[in-house]
């Protein structure tokens, strides 16, 4: 049994994203609390909010037993692309993607 959440459009690059997404790959939900709390990155709240969310998902949902939870999987996927210009010479302009993410987070009972 397992349960999951998913964040979509969420306006952080998904190659940043997944640096904080592998670090808890596999770790018991507190230790991944724990991890995503003292990491220094931008995407590091929106992903423990998304962990804390499967972990509701689970409780709720499914009746899980919440202390024998861990990160089954953790993934990041990429989202549409805002496009931006950028002014530059000669009457030109540059295109600026303004990436977002999908992330996913599955949790489920260690047996």
């Amino acid at each position: 049994m397992e349960a999951k959440a998913i964040a979509r459009t969420v306006r952080v690059a998904p190659r940043k994203a997944r640096l904080v997404v592998d670090l808890i790959k596999g770790l018991d939900i507190p230790e991944a609390q724990a991890v995503l709390l003292y990491t220094p990155k931008a995407a590091s709240p929106i992903i423990l909010k998304v962990l804390n969310s499967a972990v509701a998902n689970a409780d709720h949902n499914y009746k899980m037993d919440v202390s024998k939870l861990y990160v089954k999987e953790a993934y990041v996927n990429e989202g549409v692309r805002m496009k931006r210009l950028l002014p530059r010479a000669k009457g030109q302009g540059d295109i600026i993607q303004k990436r977002t993410s999908h992330i996913t987070v599955v949790v489920a009972e260690r047996e």
